[in-house]
């Protein structure tokens, strides 16, 4: 799908790891280890929903536990046992006025890009892998376009109910472009129980978000509808110095063309089937319209973009002969036009992909289970101005086979896939072990080799000012990572520490270069080498206390040949980022508060200019003051010491924001039953 954000912003976002261009310088969450698989309560996968509370125990967030009893099939750690997988659940951030890419933003090994406020584009850069290089799926649905880029602006956080984040190569599990990691964001199940919602949220710079939610019983199954919307005006002021080597005063400004609306609708329905199978329905409608700023060196006075996307999905999962087998087929369709004085203004561009994806897993014996995926799908991208129109097919075959050995204190899964991609044979092997060391205390291990096929547009279709290459080829990621995991679990209580490191080496980059006189073409470069460390911390000692941690170490080198850019860091990776987060407090008064530090980061490969380093602290409260039905209030005050910050174009990031949410629920089917926000949960062993 085109992301036309003009000029620079547009290259910027279709960067790989070598750079920029030259021309401008979570009713549900993860099932507890301890569960007992059964078709009945097992979730679907990273690459599906998950059942309702009632059907399933709920655990804490953060990073996925392995205990000795298998996980449940289907869950994201039985996709890949031994990845490093975080849970983060939407719930736990209820009223925080937060959209999808900040209720991410505080994971280890993530790096948000964010071009403004609500609506503006936002994607993720994984363990250093840019954001063409990390695989979003929404209910296993992939929302990667056809740029290799997934936007979080248009997946709005009404919609989640949790986040299922695996670091590092995801090209084994999940297919091209998982070079860095994947990320599936599972949207809220339908209930057996009648409940309707309904949340409002208004704030500065005239911010206004709400959705409605009802769901129930229906036609022998279970149902969901859920209706949602926003908008903002984004015109926070700021102030700017045009010449800061000079000693001159800063003038105000207001930011401008940050203005954004959409809306949408998400349906769900599940039904149990004869014979203990299940049938999960999805169908969602996102609508968004926003303003096109430019950038800093280009800013633009018009010029709108108008997206859509409809997703559909449908998954059979059950037990057929004895394996537990699942069938899964999809549809995606994303719209964008561009309106204004633009040279990328004209036509629509649609991009459409659909797909079926089989899966068996059979026990071999005692210690030995199979696992074997084979997916087909198809692409399309039209453009309309230019009568232009591209198509290919993918297909692949994945088999893993995890062995339990010593009693289960060792696991090993290797595992491959083989992959067509329009053109191009992709081959993708992963070997992972985990080690239980007894007394809470394991060990992880992976090492693999992941790949990213060249786009669409990259290949064959113009967009404004970027030119294709038919002659592209794909890039390539060796990986490997480590990791010692420590949790205790006592009543009413909860500890958890991990403490990991990665490395990787991308070959064949993909980078645009400038092509006289004002466009820009994608070529291959050469190899840039990441590393880095990741640790992770969560305490819950009380069930009204929750604090956790988390801090990300990254180095970066461009391996190009040219001196100039030689051993460079890659732009947009910061080097450090620490968050800390601590909530406390019963249902009817709570309180949180959230740190989260950036250290500046290069913006071109000469390392020559920089972005300065961010602290964002954050604050909030929330009162459940009325049950049957349950209204909450809650206020949020971002960016409390109004830090000022800056998008990788130049334009300033918003300042201090404040914001009010009233969230209103009523269950008929059962009482009310008060319960503080972080009660114990089952913990795994």
């Amino acid at each position: 799908m085109r992301r036309t954000f003009f000029t620079g912003h547009l290259v910027c976002l279709a960067l790989s790891l070598a750079g920029e261009v030259r021309a401008q310088t979570r009713d549900v969450d993860a099932v507890p280890a301890e569960h007992t698989p059964s078709v009945e309560s097992a979730p679907d996968a990273v690459l599906d929903p998950s059942p309702s509370p009632a059907e399933t125990p709920v655990p804490s967030s953060g990073t996925v536990v392995r205990g000795k009893a298998p996980p449940p099939p289907e869950s994201p750690e039985r996709r890949d046992p031994t990845g490093a997988i975080t849970i983060i659940e939407a719930a736990e951030r209820a009223g925080e006025a937060r959209d999808t890419a900040e209720l991410l933003a505080g994971s280890v090994g993530l790096a948000v890009q964010d071009t403004g406020g609500y609506g503006q584009s936002k994607s993720l850069v994984v363990r250093g892998a840019a954001s063409n290089g990390v695989l979003v799926f929404l209910d296993g649905i992939p929302l990667n376009g056809a740029g290799g880029m997934a936007d979080l602006s248009q997946v709005p956080a009404a919609l989640v109910e949790r986040f299922e984040v695996l670091r590092g190569g995801a090209g084994t599990r999940y297919g091209s472009g998982g070079l860095g990691g994947a990320v599936n964001i599972v949207t809220r199940a339908p209930s057996s129980s009648a409940r309707a919602s309904g949340e409002v949220t208004y704030g500065s710079w005239n911010t206004a978000l709400g959705h409605v939610a009802v769901t129930g019983p229906l036609l022998d199954g279970n149902a969901l509808v859920l209706l949602h919307a926003g908008r903002s005006d984004g015109d926070f002021a700021y102030e700017l110095d045009e010449l800061p080597a000079v000693d001159n005063p800063v003038t105000a400004e207001a930011r401008a063309r940050n203005d954004a609306r959409g809306g949408g609708v998400l349906l769900r329905y599940r039904r149990r089937l004869p014979g203990g199978s299940r049938l999960d329905v999805l169908s969602e409608l996102a609508l968004e319209d926003r303003a096109i700023p430019g950038t800093v060196q280009n800013p633009q006075s018009s010029g709108r973009q108008d997206l859509d996307r409809l997703s559909l999905g449908v998954r059979w999962s059950g037990l057929l002969a004895g394996t537990q087998a699942s069938a899964r087929g999809f549809f995606r369709r994303d719209g964008l036009e561009v309106t204004g004085d633009l040279l990328a203004a004209g036509g629509p561009q649609r991009h459409s992909v659909g797909g079926v994806e089989l899966e068996g897993r059979a026990p071999l014996g005692g210690s030995q289970v199979l696992t074997l995926t084979v997916a087909a799908s198809g692409e399309q991208v039209t453009d309309a101005r230019d009568a232009q129109a591209a198509s290919w097919w993918r297909t692949s075959v994945m088999a893993m086979d995890e062995w339990t050995l010593f009693d289960g204190v060792l696991e090993v899964v290797p595992s491959l896939r083989l992959e067509r991609v329009g053109p191009y044979w992709l081959f993708s092997p992963k070997l992972g072990a985990m080690v239980s060391l007894g007394r809470g205390l394991g060990l992880r291990a992976n090492a693999g080799q992941s790949h990213r096929a060249p786009s669409f547009l990259e290949l064959y279709i113009r967009q404004g000012m970027l030119l294709p290459n038919p002659g592209l080829k794909p890039e390539r990621a060796l990986y490997a990572d480590a990791a010692l995991v420590w949790s205790s679990a006592e009543e009413g209580a909860r500890w958890s520490v991990t403490a990991g490191g990665f490395g990787a080496l991308y070959e064949n980059l993909i980078a645009y270069e400038l092509y006289p006189p004002l466009a820009a073409r994608p070529y291959n470069f050469d190899a840039a080498r990441v590393w880095g460390v990741e640790l992770e911390a969560e305490a819950r000692p009380f069930s009204w206390l929750m604090a956790s941690g988390g801090y990300t170490w990254l180095r970066t080198q461009n391996r190009l040949g040219d001196p100039r850019f030689y051993n460079q860091p890659l732009p947009y990776r910061p080097r450090h980022k620490w968050v800390g987060r601590v909530r406390a407090g019963p249902d009817w008064l709570n309180v949180r508060t959230e740190v989260l530090y950036q250290a500046s980061q290069f913006v071109n490969r000469t390392g020559t200019r920089s972005l300065p380093s961010r602290t964002f602290w954050s604050a909030g409260a929330s009162s459940t003051f009325l049950h049957g039905p349950d209204v909450t209030l809650s206020v949020e005050v971002k960016n409390l010491l109004d830090a000022r910050a800056y998008d990788f174009t130049g334009f300033p990031l918003p300042g201090r924001a404040v914001y009010a949410t009233l969230a209103v629920a009523l269950d008929r089917d059962s009482p009310a039953v008060t319960e503080e926000p972080h009660a114990s949960r089952p913990p795994s062993p």
